[in-house]
């Protein structure tokens, strides 16, 4: 039996990610009706042993990946194997997403328990002390390392496989290129692109290859890739002086402004070779 049986509901599909409307274009003074194709935004609840941990607005795609990769860079669980098991319900409202983990790490969760409602993209939203924003990291593992063509080479493939921000304009990216090959998964916000991507790849050995995101490389998602053991991080964007700082002290490659032909290193530079 469904949760939406259970609810009195009939079982509903996912929403889908995108919608078409009616818009009005005006270029230079002409104007011009036409469709667009929009980015969906929806609430995720994402709720630990029956209780709800935090609400995130995210793209409707890859939600299995995404609770996957957000329980282990929170913390909520140390290793994937911890994830006992999972369901996506679609609820008239929204999703949510059903997960049961071992009890200890739920008695560790409820002692910090905190309910947040994520705007969209958000990385550290409803962190209630500073102590938990800036959380102390292991170090990373030291990793093989790479060319700078193959950093070059990840982002093009990020940059061409993107559909619904090809569709939209409105989506991030993030990229693990191993061995010539990319994963990629997509959300209107950032932080959550990376956490599917986590998810998506967390059994695969990350500490190699390159991670690529279509976007600035802010402290939370230097975070979310050291936490999640990835060794080289490429940004297309400038990082944050935090964040290279952060990068500094857990070992990570971070490399900004990743564009064409050029790229610019902030920390542990030795991993990229020219």
């Amino acid at each position: 039996m469904s949760m939406n049986d259970v609810n009195g509901l009939v079982d509903l599909p996912l929403p889908a990610v995108s919608a078409r409307v009616e818009a009005l274009r005006i270029d230079r003074g002409q104007s011009m009706a036409r469709p667009e194709t929009l980015a969906e935004e929806i609430p995720v609840a994402l709720v630990f042993n029956g209780i709800s941990h935090a609400v995130m607005m995210a793209s409707p795609l890859d939600l299995e990946d995404f609770a996957l990769g957000f329980s282990l860079t929170e913390g909520i669980i140390a290793r994937p194997g911890e994830l006992l098991d999972l369901e996506v319900v679609p609820l008239p409202t929204g999703v949510q997403v059903e997960m049961r983990i071992p009890e200890q790490r739920f008695a560790a969760l409820k002692e910090q328990r905190r309910n947040l409602t994520g705007r969209t993209g958000c990385g550290l939203c409803g962190q209630d002390s500073l102590q938990h924003v800036i959380r102390p990291l292991s170090p990373v593992s030291t990793g093989a390392q790479v060319l700078f063509t193959d950093v070059l080479t990840a982002m093009d493939q990020l940059g061409a496989l993107q559909p619904l921000n090809l569709a939209t304009g409105a989506a991030h990216a993030a990229g693990w290129w191993y061995d010539g090959r990319i994963t990629v998964r997509e959300d209107i916000g950032r932080h959550n692109a990376l956490d599917k991507l986590i998810g998506a790849v967390a059994h695969q050995p990350v500490r190699d290859g390159v991670l690529v995101i279509s976007s600035r490389a802010s402290y939370e998602m230097v975070h979310k890739a050291a936490a999640a053991g990835f060794a080289v991080l490429a940004a297309i964007s400038a990082p944050t002086a935090l964040a290279v700082r952060l990068a500094e002290e857990t070992g990570l490659t971070l490399a900004g402004f990743v564009r064409g032909e050029r790229l610019t290193v902030y920390s542990h530079p030795d991993r990229i070779l020219r």
